[in-house]
């Protein structure tokens, strides 16, 4: 063999000893090292169930891509807690005892897709628990004793598909709670939220979908949504809403479609919605309002609004709500599509029924009050010198 046709031979043989070398150096199926009281299907599947275990494992497998430690007595997991595991892709907590996540539990699990956490005590949703987490599809924490989400708690997450949060206790959303948290499709909170604070959502941008049901609010708060940016749909519905405090929807900006939707509401103090907001749909829909706003205290910049089978009060304070956005073109149509809630004779009638010209907006209704009351001493004093004039006449 020449000297010529042994070099291609040598090059070709170094090609093959290199690309061996790295398969070598990247094969994670050896050696395999299984915990104990886990089972380690392969080197990427480690089930850790039911095993008592009060630490997570180290020393685990650095290829591993599913890993379920449920049922154990985890009560604390640690920042950093998975460091290393960087092939990692499902990772399952459920039914452990864990009442705290520390700070970047969860960081450097840059291939994670789903992380779920469930039936457990854990009671709040700590800063930066959830913080640094890119491209998950599923971030399951249903089924815990969560009463509140502290600020930052989602602080750098993006790509999210969704994040469920249903059947917790949530009583309360910190301010800026979701702050840094973008690109969610769906983000899903359980019934029963008492108090929302100023600036909840704000710095949540790009969501598909954000649900807020079956609330129980003294009030929404204002600038509750200040901050909240590029939302596909807002939807707040079946809940009791209090009262709407002025600016409470201050703030919010890009939102495709808000829907308030079958709600209880004692008053609107104030709704606005300007131009800056740059709100598309604004659907009020079966709500219950029992105090109407004011015309000059509504504000609905929006390109379509839409108000159907809603229950306002048929009183003096209905005229204002004529002259209001709400009303968005003809009153006639208004009316045919709405109802009243009270006074009672009117209850659950269509407005469509009901004769307005018959009742006076409200500071008619104050001056003809007050001229009322004003005539009855006189008339008592007539009634009086009358009296007085008969018993004198028999005593003469």
């Amino acid at each position: 063999m020449s000297h010529g046709a042994q070099i291609p031979i040598l090059a070709l043989l170094s090609f093959f000893l290199v690309v061996l070398a790295e398969d070598g150096f990247n094969n994670t199926d050896e050696p395999l090292h299984c915990p104990f009281g886990c089972i380690c299907l392969s080197s990427k599947q480690v089930l850790c169930n039911t095993g008592g275990l009060r630490d997570i494992p180290l020393h685990l497998n650095i290829g591993i891509e599913n890993l379920s430690l449920s049922k154990n007595d985890f009560r604390v997991i640690e920042s950093d807690a998975f460091t290393g595991l960087r092939s990692l892709r499902k990772l399952s907590l459920d039914g452990n005892n864990i009442t705290a996540i520390k700070p970047f539990a969860f960081r450097g699990l840059s291939r994670l897709t789903d992380l779920s956490i469930q039936y457990t005590p854990l009671n709040y949703i700590g800063s930066y628990s959830f913080a640094m987490l890119h491209n998950v599809t599923l971030i399951l924490l249903a089924h815990n004793r969560i009463k509140y989400i502290d600020e930052n708690s989602f602080a750098g997450t993006s790509n999210i598909k969704l994040i469920l949060l249903t059947n917790n206790p949530l009583v309360t959303i910190h301010s800026h709670a979701f702050s840094g948290l973008n690109y969610v499709e769906r983000l899903i909170f359980p019934s029963g939220i008492r108090v929302i604070e100023s600036d909840a959502f704000n710095g949540l941008q790009y969501v598909g979908l954000l649900k807020l049901t079956f609330m129980d609010l003294n009030s929404l708060a204002p600038f509750t949504f200040r901050g909240l940016c590029y939302i596909q749909v807002l939807n707040i519905q079946e809940s009791d809403l209090g009262t709407i405090k002025p600016d409470a929807f201050t703030g919010i900006s890009h939102i495709d479609s808000i829907n308030l939707l079958n709600n209880k509401i004692d008053s609107i103090q104030e709704l606005k919605l300007l131009n800056d907001s740059v709100v598309t749909l604004l659907r009020f829909h079966g709500n219950h309002v029992l105090h109407s706003p004011r015309a000059r205290d509504t504000s609905l910049q929006v390109l379509n609004i839409s108000t159907l089978g809603n229950y306002f009060p048929c009183d003096c304070q209905v005229h204002e709500l004529f002259d209001s956005d709400f009303v968005n073109g003809s009153v006639e149509l208004f009316r045919e599509k709405n109802y009243c809630i009270s006074p009672l004779e009117f209850n659950g009638s269509p407005m469509s029924t009901v004769d307005f010209d018959s009742i006076a907006k409200c500071h008619d209704k104050v001056i003809q009050d007050n001229l009322g009351s004003s005539a009855e001493p006189h008339t008592g004093m007539r009634n009086l010198f009358l009296v007085l004039a008969v018993v004198f006449n028999v005593l003469r």
